[in-house]
């Protein structure tokens, strides 16, 4: 039996985001009711004609504005009457030059929404927080302040956020009635069109260039399974579909028959390049807690081709 089984009402913050999108509509399809929060009414407006679309209507999804994750008590009303809550909320604007215009949203909306469900969320069973596989030195970002790269800045910001999170459910163990899982995702793929599509003069060190990667729709299923298997409770959790290089995204592109998009062929690379991973996961954890089955390289590079075709691109 789930944890939180459907049709449980579930808050989802950030609705419309990159992420939390991929959450909200697998939520709905396995039967949940969801309240998302978004930043504003605009972004609500496309979120909900998104889903309406779908075939669910606000019956199945509340959206509600809550402009300012920051704020003290900015999720005390969102957190009533949800029995589990997925935040995914956190600032990535690439022209933030503050380290605090990511750290203190971050840590400060992941803070708050456990301090509103601690004080009103008495249904609250399990709430999963959105953090990630990348990381960075603290005394970095502190050193370099607003030189730093924004990608680090970002990374500390979700460091800091998730040792937060950790801190604030450890000293209020004995007293909550709500467990708390954390899923860690490396590089979340859905579009690559630059790297993969667009015509634009690809060096060798590029090709070579590695990392590891999660599809997104799996990150989403990271999530949902987060609320339902009763082992992931007290849990980091890495969600990773494995290691890349840019070359295999453009095999993977170059293999795919018929190709959906053929004004737009992939860059060829240098084909079967031979590469070496700097970066994997161990993943056994996700596998024995979660088990989830991860897209392949080419389902996704299918899905995400056939999505820019819809789009007209």
């Amino acid at each position: 039996m789930p944890v939180v089984p459907p049709p449980a009402k579930v808050l989802v913050t950030g609705a419309n985001g990159y992420i939390a999108m991929w959450v909200v509509r697998l939520l709905l399809e396995q039967g949940y009711t969801v309240r998302g929060t978004v930043r504003t009414a605009d972004k609500g407006k496309y979120a909900a004609e998104y889903f309406a679309k779908l075939g669910f209507g606000p019956d199945k999804l509340e959206l509600v504005v809550v402009s300012d994750i920051a704020k003290e008590g900015a999720f005390d009303e969102a957190v009533k009457d949800v029995d589990a809550i997925e935040h995914t909320a956190s600032p990535f604007v690439p022209d933030i030059v503050d380290p605090q215009g990511y750290i203190k949203p971050a840590v400060q909306g992941t803070v708050g929404i456990l301090q509103s469900a601690l004080k009103h969320g008495p249904n609250v069973k399990r709430i999963v927080i959105t953090s990630s596989c990348g990381s960075t030195s603290i005394k970095e970002v502190n050193e370099k302040g607003l030189d730093a790269m924004n990608m680090s800045k970002y990374r500390a910001s979700k460091t800091l956020a998730e040792k937060a999170a950790w801190d604030l459910y450890e000293k209020n163990k004995a007293n909550i009635g709500w467990e708390l899982v954390v899923i860690n995702p490396p590089f979340v793929f859905g579009a690559w069109y630059d790297a993969v599509v667009a015509d634009s003069p690809k060096t060798q060190d590029f090709l070579y260039t590695t990392n590891s990667w999660v599809d997104v729709r799996d990150t989403a299923m990271g999530h949902v399974s987060a609320i339902q298997k009763q082992n992931a409770a007290g849990e980091r959790i890495i969600v990773c579909g494995g290691a890349y290089s840019w070359q295999e995204w453009l095999d993977a592109a170059n293999s795919i028959q018929p190709y959906p998009l053929p004004n737009h062929p992939p860059q060829k690379g240098l084909p079967g390049l031979s590469t070496s991973y700097l970066i994997t996961y161990d993943t056994a954890k996700e596998q024995r807690i979660l088990g989830i089955k991860y897209k392949t390289k080419e389902e996704t590079t299918l899905a995400t081709l056939e999505d820019f075709a819809v789009r007209g691109w």
